[in-house]
């Protein structure tokens, strides 16, 4: 039984929200002092208690923070919520991760999984991870040093292609479902998200594609890889796009030069590359990005 039923009181203490959360109670305090994200109502008794909609801004700002979102950007995102006329009053506070799809894998787990060519265990820890972490923390944190492991693997035994194969499709099907419109998106033209032309390493792509529109609400159009210049011209003349988002992953594919000739639209869109494939000289307007936040930071900006 909910907190607020056991003692007679209306809503929720500090310490039955910090179990719901899992975040720390001097935590709470700090947002409420920073952000001011904190309870609303008060018991008969004068003691601060967090309502339905404390709850839901706390758990939404805990959401963002984990996927990556400065605390005092999710502290706006999340006081602009506003609950419907319906919303019901909170379980019972549960224990920090529960109904996330599974228990989240261990580098050292999920690359045993894959090395064993565990397609199913494979999709099932990096969809736990997503779900629990958010996009941006499973590709930093998990995929990444799984990665890593596999190379390693390949340089000592000249082996593993098909290891590194069944991971990067386990990754996909995960990632594919954050990669739906958005149901309200923030812009109106969409990032267009391309590999370079003969590139095929493209999981950057979807990675990029899956913070924007499943955290961030962004639209995206993803090209995917190999995408010839002449196409992307194309269809940056059909969708006027806000920003194109440009990986290259080797060197072969790092030439810059076909960057100058796409075509201008109206109103003016942005050109941002990624990977580390880009060669020296970058045409006037296009900006470089380094690293998985950069490159979502550089890509809402041009969204807002």
């Amino acid at each position: 039984m909910a907190e607020h039923q056991d003692s007679g009181e209306t809503g929720y203490g500090i310490g039955a929200v910090s179990r719901r959360l899992g975040v720390p109670a001097a935590t709470l305090r700090t947002w409420n002092l920073r952000y001011g994200i904190g309870p609303s109502g008060r018991s008969r008794g004068g003691h601060r208690r967090y309502d339905a909609t404390d709850l839901l801004r706390l758990e939404e700002m805990n959401r963002l923070i984990r996927e990556g979102v400065a605390p005092a950007e999710a502290a706006r995102a999340s006081l602009r919520l506003r609950p419907g006329a319906d919303q019901r009053e909170p379980a019972e506070p549960a224990a920090p991760g529960a109904g996330v799809a599974g228990p989240v894998p261990t580098t050292a787990m999920l690359a045993r999984a894959a090395t064993r060519l565990d397609g199913g265990a494979v999709g099932a820890g990096v969809t736990a991870a997503i779900a629990r972490h958010g996009p941006a923390w499973t590709w930093e944190r998990l995929v990444l040093p799984v990665f890593a492991t596999i190379s390693r693997l390949q340089r000592r035994t000249g082996a593993g292609i098909e290891v590194e194969h069944l991971f990067s499709d386990g990754l996909l099907a995960a990632l594919h479902p954050l990669l739906e419109p958005p149901a309200s998106p923030v812009n109106l033209r969409p990032v267009l998200l391309a590999c370079a032309e003969e590139e095929q390493h493209s999981l950057p792509l979807y990675v990029v594609g899956a913070v924007l529109a499943g955290t961030r609400g962004v639209a995206v159009r993803l090209l995917g890889a190999r995408t010839p210049y002449g196409a992307l011209a194309d269809a940056i003349r059909t969708l006027g796009p806000c920003a194109v988002f440009l990986w290259s992953q080797q060197a072969l594919t790092g030439d810059p030069a076909p960057l100058a000739a796409l075509p201008p639209v109206r109103p003016p869109y942005r050109v941002v590359v990624g990977g580390p494939g880009w060669w020296d000289g970058l045409p006037r307007g296009v900006t470089r990005v380094g690293s998985l936040e950069e490159a979502v930071t550089r890509l809402v900006a041009a969204a807002s």
